[in-house]
């Protein structure tokens, strides 16, 4: 499948503000509470007020309304709203609505947010408990008689795949789990902080779903995070470095299916991936050559070896070894396995940092970061770049 070559929205728009909640097993609050504490600190970190916000977007799954998040946090009149389906793969299809709203006029000042109690709530990982009849569901009824149940167990099929066509061993996510326990480690607001693992300690790991081990999924983490988007021209007068949507896409796959599309050719890879790199690299003129950090989605760790690959950084089978040498530097907050899992959201205010220069472990001469969006969807991807 082609996909258009289109410059329409690189460098129109800008992330000026970016806020979160702490990251807990058990926030005591609403989810709503949730959603106003990191609006709040996203225009706080942006130098704007409520009043300034005309426009918001979240994911359809979040349990709080745009409306009702505007009208809790203070905001006025809405030009702009909207929201993303498909779980993690929403993420940045948030901040691309955001930005074609601005680049459009449609919107000012566009807040994307997400904010759920997802450990001391509804855990995302025990899986399937019911489900309203839908055309969606119907899907999963091929999968589920057979025990494929959770979120671990859809992707430990194409994880076995992987593995047994480039004659790997399940070792081989340990390179990930490592590279973003280390990062972690020296992250004070990440859940693991000042827990490194070793490689020994990751084989270790009880087995979760074979080839999965504990080790290879991601936490379950109450919070919320909010990003703060505007014109790149307003943006040069705010608070705050901005990072420049420099290009934005969605995608999804032939025979795509939300975590179950085992009826593909290949299970080998992430054909909704595929689509999503053809665009940015399309959109921005850039290679993976160019890029100075990757903020990989990592719900499991597989997936973001076949990311790699998708993107063009290695060949099909060697992005195990690629993590190993540290070619790229990956996830540097922690990713959602050391840091957070807030569907992503808290990796694009990783990628903003890593741009403003700020980050914790920050990466020298940032200018350009590549951030995706959940795999095994439905999915989206930015690429974040200094100004000027």
């Amino acid at each position: 499948m082609s996909v258009r070559s289109r410059d329409t929205l690189g460098g129109k728009a800008a992330v000026v503000g970016i806020g979160a909640t702490e990251f807990s097993k058990d926030s005591g609050r609403s989810e709503l509470k949730l959603a106003v504490e990191a609006v709040h600190a996203a225009l706080d970190d942006a130098g704007l007020s409520p009043a300034d916000v005309d426009g918001m977007v979240t994911f359809t799954m979040d349990t709080s309304p745009e409306i009702t998040v505007a009208q809790a946090a203070g905001i006025g009149e809405l030009s702009f709203f909207s929201r993303v389906h498909y779980g993690g793969g929403a993420a940045c299809a948030t901040v691309q609505q955001a930005a074609l709203a601005v680049a459009s006029g449609v919107a000012e000042v566009v807040v994307c947010y997400r904010a759920f109690n997802e450990r001391s709530g509804r855990r995302f990982g025990s899986g399937v408990q019911q489900r309203e009849p839908s055309a969606e569901g119907a899907a999963l009824g091929w999968a589920l008689p057979f025990g494929l149940l959770t979120p671990a167990s859809w992707v430990a099929m194409a994880a076995q795949r992987y593995l047994h066509t480039y004659g790997l061993g399940p070792d081989a996510f340990g390179h990930v789990a490592v590279t973003d326990r280390k990062y972690a480690a020296t992250n004070p607001a990440a859940y693991f902080y000042g827990k490194p693992i070793t490689l020994a300690e990751h084989a270790a790991s009880r087995w979760i779903v074979e080839p999965l081990r504990l080790l290879d999924c991601c936490q379950e983490t109450d919070g919320g995070q909010a990003i703060v988007v505007t014109s790149a021209e307003r943006a040069r007068d705010l608070r705050q470095r901005p990072a420049v949507i420099t290009a934005a896409a969605q995608g999804a796959g032939r025979a795509q299916e939300q975590m179950t599309s085992f009826y593909r050719d290949d299970l080998t890879g992430l054909p909704e991936m595929s689509v999503v790199a053809r665009q940015l690299w399309r959109g921005s003129g850039l290679t993976p050559g160019e890029i100075d950090v990757g903020i990989l989605y990592d719900h499991f760790s597989p997936f973001v070896l076949m990311q790699l690959e998708e993107f063009g950084f290695c060949k099909p089978g060697e992005a195990a070894d690629f993590v190993a040498a540290e070619a790229l530097p990956l996830n540097t907050h922690g990713g959602q396995l050391g840091e957070a899992y807030l569907h992503g959201m808290n990796g694009i205010a990783e990628g903003v940092r890593q741009v403003r220069g700020t980050a914790v472990n920050q990466v020298p001469d940032v200018s350009r970061v590549l951030v995706t969006a959940g795999t095994g969807v439905p999915t989206s991807g930015l690429i974040l770049g200094s100004d000027g």
